[in-house]
């Protein structure tokens, strides 16, 4: 969420920004909500000024010669008026607050300087290769294909599909254990080489985890929501859960900053995405994901979405795996991010990269959401922290990467030297 005081002060260079995602700021109309809501608390504050006014004649009548029952009485219809006006008045400043802060909830983050304009992905930004795309000397088949034909474990979507319909999948044996293999690799990496800390969390979560982080209330179509005596809906990402440790929380200085990875399955509705990516594994209802989430003081922020950012890229690279680093455009942002990187992956069947990890800084928007905050050392005061989150990689679509970038002419993958010891030394899946 913006800062409102931000948002007073400085709304049309915030106007401009969010242009730049192409979102129009009805900058009059939050104007016009927050006058009400200024108007609303002055009046407040006369009406209770004007009772203690009344009160303290209670007191100058006494003084007087009044009983205390006597000068009771005399005020007691001017109070009683008074407190019916105030209830009301306290009423309709509550409705104007709920007004302004689902207002505010709508509005989604203000891109960064530094991210460039643009529409769509089309106009996102390379900032970087890594790697040479592998040049076969025969055709290569995409992941569905490689998957299905393999014999030591294979790829079946016809089973997933009379389980649960389309866009789910069933992986046994071998292929199982290279997709389990892949995970504890990245957990290993992330634990070990970068420095974070590893959880374990619900894959259910209430609405308030999901406003914190920014997918309620506008994406609730994109969520799956469980049906009981409590409302609660299964993550679409670990990021909800884990940046949600934080909220209504004041961090101590000497913990910051925090590194977490989590290894959670996701699932997402996909809404809106019928037609795209119906063959395979590239847009499931249900996925697995190793997810990096950082919490930082706000100066230090820029510099963690770059170490982030690298710390995606070294398991891509231990994997061998050829990918581009490219900064999302104004358009492609993600509603709650300030800055994102992408990192896409070659494959082979498509003559293309494909998103395998997006990494942003949302800066202080899901912090202000949550009440998450640290404890300044200089001033004692708490302040909001930064957030940033990252796929570390998303595990389905390194799979896929694997399976076509590894295949063999006669149908068998090579399994990349990083993950032989996870799978007691194996070398090919046949």
């Amino acid at each position: 969420m913006l800062d409102i005081r931000a948002l007073r002060d400085n709304g049309e260079a915030i106007r401009d920004a969010l242009a730049k995602r192409g979102y129009s700021l009805d900058l009059d109309g939050f104007r016009a909500l927050d006058g009400r809501r200024k108007e609303a608390d002055i009046r407040s504050q006369d009406l209770q000024a004007q009772r203690k006014k009344a009160s303290k004649q209670i007191g100058e009548l006494i003084q007087s010669g009044l009983s205390v029952d006597e000068a009771k009485a005399k005020v007691a219809e001017t109070l009683k008026t008074l407190d019916a006006q105030l209830d009301d008045e306290v009423a309709r400043a509550k409705e104007i607050q709920d007004e302004l802060r689902a207002f505010l909830m709508g509005v989604p983050n203000a891109p960064a300087e530094e991210v460039p304009p643009g529409a769509d992905e089309d106009d996102n930004v390379e900032v970087r290769r890594w790697g040479t795309p592998r040049q076969f000397d025969f055709k290569p088949k995409d992941h569905v294909d490689v998957g299905e034909g393999l014999s030591e474990g294979r790829l079946d979507f016809e089973r997933a599909s009379k389980l649960s319909g389309a866009r789910f999948a069933v992986m046994t044996g071998q292929l199982a254990r290279l997709h389990r293999a892949l995970i504890d690799f990245m957990l290993d990496q992330h634990t070990s080489e970068h420095g974070y800390q590893e959880l374990y969390v619900p894959y259910l979560v209430g609405p308030e985890a999901l406003a914190g982080t920014g997918q309620l209330p506008k994406f609730e179509e994109d969520l799956f929501k469980m049906r009981g005596e409590r409302e609660l809906y299964l993550i679409p990402t670990a990021e909800v859960p884990v940046t949600n440790l934080a909220a209504d929380e004041i961090l101590d200085a000497e913990t910051m900053p925090r590194r977490y990875v989590c290894h959670t399955p996701c699932f997402r509705s996909e809404a809106g995405s019928h037609g795209k990516d119906t063959r395979g594994m590239i847009r499931q209802h249900q996925f697995e994901k190793v997810e990096l989430v950082q919490l930082v003081r706000p100066g230090e922020s820029e510099q963690a979405l770059e170490a982030l950012t690298g710390h995606a890229e070294a398991i891509l690279q231990k994997l061998d795996l050829p990918y581009r680093l490219v900064t999302l455009c104004g358009g492609d942002l993600g509603f709650s991010a300030a800055k994102t990187y992408d990192l896409e992956v070659w494959l082979p069947s498509q003559q293309r990269y494909r998103e395998i990890s997006s990494c942003s800084n949302f800066r202080d928007y899901q912090a202000r959401r949550m009440q998450a905050r640290w404890r300044n050392p200089e001033t004692g005061k708490p302040e909001l922290v930064h957030t940033l989150n990252g796929s570390g990689l998303a595990v389905g679509r390194t799979l896929v990467a694997i399976l076509e970038n590894y295949q063999n002419e006669e149908g068998s993958v090579t399994v990349p030297e990083a993950l032989r010891p996870y799978l007691r030394g194996k070398e090919r899946l046949s």
